[in-house]
């Protein structure tokens, strides 16, 4: 049995997968998926799992250089992006934060090699996660 904190094994393969700077997105459940993108949907039920509980699983699995954010993250959900940020540092992660109107992070999301739907239902809970190294 895998030992790690990830179980899920098509999220675990799509993280050994991504090379340097390959985006993956952790989206709420209300996210427009873009058509041709790989969905990984885990939404069992509204608010699970959550989308902080989701990342930190991510990122014990998953080195990341540069985050991409809608900023209006901070005046529709100031409590979710706290979080995101504590989670990020109980890693040793210190990512890029790079912020773009929603409209813009939406279309970004178009190039990410992968989407993580979660069952979050609360506003702008998405960050797309750029892939860093371990060296």
């Amino acid at each position: 049995m895998k030992r790690t904190r990830l179980l899920n094994s098509e999220l675990s393969y799509e993280i050994s997968r991504l090379g340097h700077t390959a985006g993956m997105t952790v989206c709420d459940a209300g996210l427009p998926i873009p058509a041709g993108v790989k969905r990984i949907d885990l939404a069992i039920e509204r608010g699970f799992p959550s989308f902080v509980r989701t990342l930190d699983v991510i990122l014990s699995e998953f080195m990341v250089e540069e985050i991409v954010l809608a900023r209006e993250i901070h005046e529709n959900n100031p409590e979710v992006f706290k979080t995101m940020m504590e989670v990020f540092r109980s890693h040793a992660m210190e990512p890029l934060v790079t912020e773009v109107p929603h409209d813009e992070f939406k279309r970004l999301t178009r190039e990410s090699e992968v989407i993580v739907r979660t069952g979050e239902c609360s506003p702008y809970a998405n960050v797309i996660l750029k892939s860093g190294v371990t060296f």
